[in-house]
């Protein structure tokens, strides 16, 4: 059998609550992760050789980014997504400083 793990794999570096707390799996997502988890990790590391044709399949997806129609590779992308590093945006520029002081002037309040 393919994806065989000797236990549930669970993250609690990034999901503190667990894999089924955390709102970002579906229920299946996250037993997939759960039972397969060490077996996806061994294999996305290179510390597992492929024993099946689908685990092959699952490797040469992930490295591609892009899996088709293999659930393995599908849930594993989404975890690499979720545990990467987070998008900041931002609604504003960083004001640039101007490196010539001597054009400010200052405005003077001038009341009439």
């Amino acid at each position: 059998m393919s994806f065989e793990s000797p236990k549930p794999f669970q993250d609690f570096a990034h999901f503190p609550r667990g894999l089924r707390r955390c709102g970002e799996f579906t229920v299946a997502e996250a037993l997939l992760l759960e039972q397969c988890g060490h077996a996806m990790l061994s294999l996305y590391t290179g510390q597992r050789a492929p024993a099946t044709d689908e685990e092959q399949r699952f490797i040469e997806q992930v490295q591609q980014g892009a899996a088709l129609n293999n659930n393995h590779a599908k849930v594993w992308l989404k975890y690499l997504k979720v545990i990467g590093p987070k998008r900041v945006h931002r609604l504003c520029t960083p004001m640039q400083s101007s490196s010539n002081d001597e054009d400010f002037e200052p405005v003077e309040d001038v009341a009439e």
